[in-house]
C-alpha cells in the first residue's frame, strides 16, 4: 500500500496490512469489522475518538515502512 492520508478509508487499510488493526484499536475503535467503520476515513474516526489526525497517519505510515 502506497502512503495513506486522512482522507483514506479505514477498510482499505485494513485490507491492504491487517497488521495495522492495533492502531485503531489503541484509539478506541473496538467495532473495526462493522461495515460503518470500515467506512469512515482516518479522519473522521479520529474525530469522533479525540485523536490526532495527522499523527495517527504519520504513526500508521512510519509502521508501513517499515512493514
Amino acid at each position: 500500500m502506497t502512503a495513506i492520508t486522512k482522507d483514506t478509508v479505514i477498510g482499505d487499510i485494513l485490507d491492504a496490512n491487517r497488521a495495522t488493526a492495533p492502531f485503531f484499536l489503541n484509539m478506541g475503535m473496538h467495532c473495526l469489522g462493522c461495515p460503518a467503520s470500515r467506512g469512515e476515513t482516518v479522519e473522521q474516526a479520529c474525530a469522533v475518538h479525540g485523536v490526532d489526525a495527522d499523527k495517527l497517519v504519520a504513526d500508521i505510515n512510519a509502521f508501513l515502512a517499515t512493514a
